[in-house]
């Protein structure tokens, strides 16, 4: 297929700087999937606010990501928008916010991310009983499952299907619910749901061992990765933190701690940062400093794209959709 307006506007405008590295890294993303190669896409800080379902879930349907790494707050947060979009508030103005001002949000149960503000009640609470019933469900059968796999379940039942706000489509949770896409969820007790669940917990209303822990994703994804690396995977990178730091550490774990010799680096490398190295910054050091990590190899394709994520990724996802 022949690549489309957008495409052919960031292939003859953006030839230098970052600029230049993100279609050298959109490039090596393709390269990696015609090669037959895997792709993880990892994401970080408040991509789901940002809405980056309106490309991203297309990228899941067309079979361009394998498996997703993500924080509690991206794996949640698509879905609050989905039942909740036209009660969220824009604050274009939020840098010249007083502290009273904030205050005042919190009253009407507004909270913050950047420009953007979530609503408690429309969101989080109307997410909290639903989900609730199926943590309970399990808990009251003896089963347990993963963070994900409960949001799915949610997703899937139609339970939430009155509350929609936005096309379903736009939505990458749902997109991934659909196809059963493995999802790992790093740290996922520091979200909303997962405080929840551990008020829940606190109170001898659930039992903690009813939702799948941390561990228990990195054995996950190390089965994961023994099953689908023949031909490479490749590590695609929104954000820093614990989404991409938790699972790119598969590979030397593997090697090291298993002492599975034959376990093959990540095949590619793309991270999307504005972090400052110089700082010690794991986030924001450069790829090569992963090879002394045992994560990539000498001959890894490595880009770095020093810019906003929420513009960077959707470009990227268009190129790769040919848009």
């Amino acid at each position: 297929m022949s690549k489309g307006p957008i495409s052919q506007f960031i292939e003859k405008h953006y030839l230098h700087f970052n600029a230049a590295a993100l279609v050298d890294a959109a490039k090596g993303y393709e390269k990696q999937l015609a090669d037959g190669a895997k792709m993880m896409v990892t994401l970080a800080g408040a991509m789901s606010t940002a809405e980056l379902g309106k490309s991203f879930a297309e990228i899941i349907r067309k079979d361009k990501v394998q498996i997703i790494s993500c924080t509690g707050a991206n794996l949640e947060e698509d879905i609050m928008n989905l039942v909740a979009h036209s009660h969220y508030e824009r604050v274009p103005h939020y840098r010249d916010l007083t502290p009273q001002e904030e205050w005042d949000l919190l009253e009407r149960g507004l909270n913050r991310v950047t420009d953007t503000c979530i609503p408690e009640h429309e969101a989080f609470r109307r997410l909290q009983k639903h989900i609730h019933k199926i943590w309970k469900d399990a808990d009251d059968n003896g089963e347990r499952y993963f963070p994900h796999e409960f949001m799915y379940k949610m997703l899937l039942s139609g339970v939430l299907e009155e509350y929609y706000e936005i096309d379903l489509k736009d939505s990458w949770m749902y997109a991934a619910a659909e196809k059963n896409l493995p999802i790992i969820v790093p740290g996922w007790e520091d979200s909303t749901m997962g405080n929840i669940f551990a008020s829940y917990v606190i109170k001898g209303e659930l039992k903690a061992s009813t939702m799948k822990s941390g561990i228990e994703y990195m054995t996950y994804l190390a089965q994961w990765y023994t099953d689908n690396s023949k031909n490479g995977v490749g590590f695609f990178q929104i954000g820093g933190g614990i989404a991409g730091d938790f699972p790119i550490c598969v590979v030397p774990m593997l090697y090291q701690d298993m002492e599975m010799h034959d376990v093959p680096f990540w095949s590619y490398f793309c991270q999307i940062s504005d972090s400052t190295t110089s700082y010690g910054s794991y986030s924001g050091a450069v790829p090569n400093e992963k090879i002394t990590w045992g994560k990539l190899d000498i001959t890894t394709p490595k880009f770095i794209i020093e810019s906003d994520a929420t513009i960077v990724a959707p470009l990227i996802f268009a190129y790769l959709l040919d848009l």
